[in-house]
């Protein structure tokens, strides 16, 4: 029917309706060869500020084309708001259809396993999603965990670390949100029990995990370090872990990168060095296979590990037996780095 009135219309514009009907199914490129173009559509915009945002991108032909395209989709009421990129050619009937369904153009933003909200804050805004301080603002909100940690008083530990497929609209509430979404799911209902069954609450379970994942970034040693762990809580032996202590640092404004020995003095519930049992919460975001290790340890009689400084450890099941790891991997190893350097200063 369409057909027949625009070739009954006469003239040009019957003319130019006919070859707009035509042209809406066929694809177009209005932009130069290589590129992709990212058409922005803020919300509120109407049918016709979306088209003219289109036809000045490159991306429909005309004015006609696009509201051939229009009619003939029925879609004029679905157009959504978002960031679309075009990669290739396609008809305006196809353009009209990507919007319709919100086939927004996504960036992938990753947090890695152990950051703390603040590190994450830094690494959202360093992708130009916005403010630290708005993302930090954000993770201030313990009620996304309130059933889950009613102790909580912010999200530190709850925000799963993964790749997030975002759109650059997303705000700092909008990917807390999600992250807090994707920890839960993490936490099934079978680590809970697990971590039940070992008399720790779901705060206690993740603030192991933390630590674990802190200690070891090889999967394989995360249920043994989780094990040393356990086994020091079991027999009320202090945890002595340095990120504990590192964090305390962070929290009041005071690491510089290097942990000192005066450090493990420094006055904190979070100093594992001068307070028994775990910490008062998470010190950085445990994964998956932390949160697995810390409700299920290794079955082991280990009490002490030391690094070998290949991002291994090496376990040890008395004091003496660790203080002659610590002899050879500490300070036989950094004594032969410092005469190897001072060899090589020399040239001798």
């Amino acid at each position: 029917m369409l057909l027949l009135v625009l070739l009954v219309v006469g003239g040009g514009a019957g003319v130019v309706g006919y070859r707009s009907y035509r042209s809406a199914a066929q694809p177009y490129q209005g932009y130069p060869a290589g590129e992709s173009p990212l058409v922005v559509i803020p919300p509120g915009t109407g049918p016709q500020g979306i088209g003219q945002r289109l036809i000045a991108a490159g991306i429909v032909r005309d004015e006609w084309t696009y509201r051939v395209a229009l009619w003939r989709s029925g879609n004029a009421r679905r157009l959504q708001a978002g960031e679309f990129r075009f990669d290739k050619p396609l008809s305006a009937l196809d353009v009209i259809d990507k919007i319709a369904r919100g086939e927004v153009d996504l960036v992938p933003l990753t947090f890695r396993e152990g950051l703390t909200v603040r590190e994450m804050s830094h690494v959202f805004e360093s992708a130009g999603f916005g403010t630290a301080e708005a993302f930090m603002a954000a993770t201030a909100n313990p009620a996304l965990i309130r059933d889950l940690d009613p102790e909580a008083t912010d999200l530190e530990g709850y925000l799963f670390p993964e790749t997030y497929s975002l759109s650059r609209s997303t705000d700092a509430p909008r990917l807390v949100a999600l992250m807090v979404d994707r920890f839960t799911k993490t936490l099934t209902p079978e680590l809970r029990a697990a971590a039940q069954s070992r008399g720790l609450s779901v705060r206690q379970l993740v603030t192991l995990a933390s630590i674990v994942e802190k200690e070891t970034g090889k999967p394989e040693e995360r249920p043994i370090v989780a094990s040393v762990y356990a086994n020091r809580l079991r027999i009320g032996m202090p945890l002595q872990c340095d990120p504990t202590v590192i964090y305390a640092l962070l929290r009041a404004g005071r690491y510089d990168g290097n942990l000192r020995r005066d450090d493990l003095q420094f006055d904190s519930p979070y100093n594992t060095y001068r307070y028994p049992g775990l910490p008062p919460g998470p010190v950085a975001a445990p994964g998956a296979e932390s949160l697995q290790a810390a409700a299920q340890p290794a079955d082991t009689d280990y009490l002490y590990f030391v690094s070998r400084n290949d991002n291994s450890h090496v376990f040890s099941r008395t004091l003496s037996e660790h203080n002659r790891h610590v002899q050879t991997f500490q300070v036989e190893y950094f004594r032969q780095r410092r005469l190897a350097g001072r060899r090589a200063a020399t040239g001798r």
